[in-house]
């Protein structure tokens, strides 16, 4: 074994750019500023100078609204956001109730709330995977549970294989040009014991001497208060990039199936060079038990007792939540409370491969972290690199030019652009990260106490997270459910 084999890989995220559109201001705040130097100088053409004096708190009103910033976003900036909530609000749209159906059932139709109300689960004829077919971003998305040994226990070469070998899989998922979304998922859930007590029941043998009453105790004991780790891959099938190659299959849902099989098959290769074990891709009744328990944990216990072989399964129609309560900073589904945070920065100095670990393992939290990876086309990658590049060069003149010092942060944004684009012009794949992690609990105060806990290892993570605000639902789609979505 090699000397460099032997020593843990690190890894170092880019800085997070906070650039605008010019001058570090965004859309929204370049469009109001626009506006009121339009209505300033009309008022002066109009009225003279005493007429825009007149207007002062006006301009006084436009000059807090872009310069205060609240959680990394100025006043404008939130507005749409929080125009929308309260539309929401006004409407009755924060609260969302299961109701009967008396039409006709559409089949597979998840009956989900918000912007997935439309995704339904579809099995092709002749097998049991199935995938969720979402008509509106036009994906077709299959859904594995992965397995793997405990990173943190593998010997440093090992480790450093395993970070390798995902590098090479989410390049070559991103030079194939069809895929749209890659998800990771990787939640704890409430073990009702039940597989537990089955293994028991199955293999144990309660009579032995001393022994077997001992075990039995410790079984009905532990089983409960247990928090297992499950893990997905979902995977994203762009049909409108694939078109040409479902066309060749046969077109339509049962084409698209086609080339989803072949591209199964290569992730499946993919992630085993990782260190991954695809176990299985799901059925539609697993696919839907997963996305119940991200809606209502406690229903994890009732899923598995009426399944043969103690795995969850639900039907899809039963899918989705019998409530849903929106709040500005979490929701209330069923059975728990969830807040969902944004990862804003990840690591920016060097660290170990394994930062995640004390995240992941925070003891007696419940949380879902998903990691989305959108491939991006050499094209359009490249077309950003120039228009960063760019945009740091005109502000770093601007600046220049009116007296001001240097911004060492321009400096480090620019090196990291530029080793972006030795990256693409090197050949490798572009792919952009996003980082979800949602909390549940059973009560507001239990929320709140959980939210804590997950701060604070996140800053020994060296991870940034922000808790969104007036985003919720979206949020939790997103980040609770395996449905490799980006739009937030």
């Amino acid at each position: 074994m090699s000397a460099d084999l032997a020593v843990p890989l690190t890894v170092k995220f880019p800085h997070r750019s906070r650039r605008g559109i010019l001058l570090g201001l965004s859309l929204p705040q370049l469009t109001l500023v626009g506006i009121s130097l339009a209505v300033c100088l009309a008022t002066m053409m109009v009225f003279g100078l005493l007429g825009s004096v007149a207007l002062l708190p006006l301009w006084i009103a436009v000059g807090v609204l872009v310069a205060v910033r609240r959680e990394g976003r100025s006043l404008i900036d939130w507005a749409p956001i929080v125009a929308r909530y309260a539309h929401r609000r006004r409407t009755g749209q924060t609260l969302w109730l299961a109701r009967p159906v008396s039409r006709p059932r559409v089949d597979g139709l998840l009956h989900l709330p918000g912007s997935v109300a439309a995704l339904r689960v579809v099995t092709p004829e002749g097998s049991e995977a199935a995938a969720v077919h979402d008509p509106h971003q036009h994906t077709l998305t299959a859904v594995a549970r992965v397995t793997s040994r405990a990173f943190a226990l593998l010997d440093p070469a090992t480790q450093n294989s395993h970070i390798a070998g995902w590098g090479r899989a989410l390049a070559s998922i991103a030079r194939s040009g069809h895929i749209a979304t890659v998800q990771v998922l990787e939640r704890t859930v409430p073990d009702s014991g039940d597989a537990l007590s089955r293994h028991w029941a199955q293999q144990g043998h309660p009579q032995a001497p001393v022994a077997g009453q001992v075990y039995a105790d410790l079984v009905a004991s532990a089983g409960p208060a247990a928090a297992p780790h499950e893990t997905y891959l979902a995977i994203a099938l762009d049909l409108k990039a694939a078109k040409r190659l479902i066309t060749q299959a046969g077109g339509g849902l049962p084409g698209a199936f086609v080339v989803m099989a072949q591209v199964t098959a290569s992730v499946a290769q993919a992630a085993r060079s990782s260190g991954l074990t695809v176990t299985g891709w799901l059925s539609a009744r697993e696919v839907s038990a997963v996305i119940r328990t991200a809606y209502d944990p406690k229903a994890l216990a009732g899923l598995q007792q009426w399944s043969p072989d103690g795995a969850a399964e639900a039907d899809p129609a039963a899918a989705g939540p019998v409530v849903q309560v929106e709040e500005s900073d979490r929701i209330a589904t069923d059975s728990a409370r969830h807040a969902t945070f944004w990862v804003e920065n990840w690591p920016r100095t060097e660290t170990g491969g394994g930062f995640l670990h004390g995240l992941l393992y925070s003891t007696g939290v419940r949380r879902t972290l998903s990691l989305i990876y959108a491939p991006q086309q050499l094209e359009s990658a490249l077309r950003d690199v120039q228009r960063r590049k760019a945009t740091i060069l005109a502000d770093a003149a601007e600046r220049r030019r009116r007296g001001m010092v240097d911004s060492e942060e321009d400096t480090v944004e620019y090196t990291d652009v530029k080793h972006r684009e030795r990256q693409l012009i090197a050949g490798h794949a572009d792919v952009a990260l996003t980082g979800l992690l949602t909390v549940s609990a059973e009560t507001d105060a239990l929320l709140d106490a959980a939210c804590a806990q997950i701060e604070t290892a996140a800053v020994t993570a060296q991870v940034d997270l922000r808790r969104l605000h007036f985003q919720q639902p979206d949020a939790f789609t997103l980040s609770a459910l395996p449905l490799a979505r980006t739009a937030l």
